[in-house]
């Protein structure tokens, strides 16, 4: 109710009432005591209350790249590689120790056996443009080596073609380090089949018996021009009657300046023999030979020979 004194506002039972100032006119004295209910209720103060902030979303964890393969650098390894040499018992297989460069001993040998050899007594029927592709392991141990469609171009007759096969699987046991595995010939990815109009290869071939295919006196080191000092040891293997190995040096000139017998670590099969020998400065031929029973009645006695300065 509303007197011309005091004017009362009832309000809800749980906001006390207010008491208006006199000489206030009746509307402005509701307004105020509307206000102050209203803000004794609520406890608004004519703003927005401020929303509580959100925390902050983590931040997402970065994931890890894969690291990726260690790849394997190109750079310098030793090659073992064969060659054909012609002797007294027609061609046979003679090997040479290089350095080659990429990261497989065995694709490098064989690329060597293609190239050709540093030694000029040696040589090769394969295609010169031949590459090789790739050489991994096959079915039961054996060793898949797959050339380039270079590698069916060859002019060599069939005693020729089967040595060029013994070639290369004496070069790829030989850098693999297993003799007894068998070597298969894939080109372009196919299987070789016939080459060169004589041969097929067409199952994985192993090492026939080196008696029948390799030079009995091979000189491993030193290599082909090699630059060394005095004195120089010469070693390699070598399958020679009663285990004696001839050799000899000859000077720029052809002069023979030194000469004697070594003998291998065993008779009758092949095995390893060493000497050294002491040289004034220059470049010399060191040749070794087996020794010849039959004075002559066999034909010249197969024989091996490297070229060296001595500084």
């Amino acid at each position: 109710m509303m007197t011309t004194d005091r004017t009362t506002v009832r309000t809800p039972s749980s906001c006390p009432p207010r008491t208006a100032r006199r000489h206030r006119s009746p509307a402005l004295a509701v307004t105020a005591a509307l206000l102050l209910v209203l803000t004794a209720c609520t406890g608004a103060t004519g703003e927005e209350p401020s929303p509580t902030p959100e925390p902050p979303s983590p931040a997402p964890t970065p994931t890890a790249e894969p690291s990726p393969e260690p790849t394997a650098t190109p750079g310098p390894v030793d090659t073992v590689a064969y060659y054909l040499v012609d002797t007294r018992a027609g061609l046979r297989l003679a090997r040479e120790l290089g350095e080659g460069t990429g990261t497989d001993a065995v694709v490098a040998s064989v690329q060597a056996m293609v190239d050709g050899a540093d030694d000029p007594d040696y040589s090769t029927a394969w295609d010169p443009a031949t590459e090789v592709l790739s050489v991994g392991p096959g079915a039961d141990g054996t060793i898949v080596v797959d050339l380039s469609a270079q590698a069916r171009q060859a002019n060599i007759g069939s005693q020729g073609a089967a040595l060029m096969i013994q070639q290369l699987v004496h070069t790829v046991t030989a850098a693999a380090e297993d003799e007894t595995a068998g070597v298969l010939l894939t080109i372009d990815g196919e299987p070789a089949g016939e080459l060169w109009g004589t041969v097929v290869w067409d199952e994985p071939v192993t090492r026939a018996d080196p008696l029948e295919v390799r030079v009995l006196v091979q000189i491993d080191e030193p290599r082909e021009g090699t630059v060394t000092s005095s004195p120089i040891t010469v070693s390699g293997e070598a399958n020679v009657f009663e285990a004696t190995v001839l050799w000899s040096v000859l000077d720029a000139d052809g002069t023979e300046v030194a000469a004697d017998f070594t003998t291998t670590a065993e008779g009758q099969t092949f095995a390893p023999f060493t000497f050294s020998v002491d040289l004034e400065p220059g470049t010399y031929t060191v040749v070794i030979s087996e020794s010849d029973p039959s004075d002559g009645e066999a034909g010249t006695p197969m024989s091996d020979s490297r070229s060296v300065t001595v500084e």
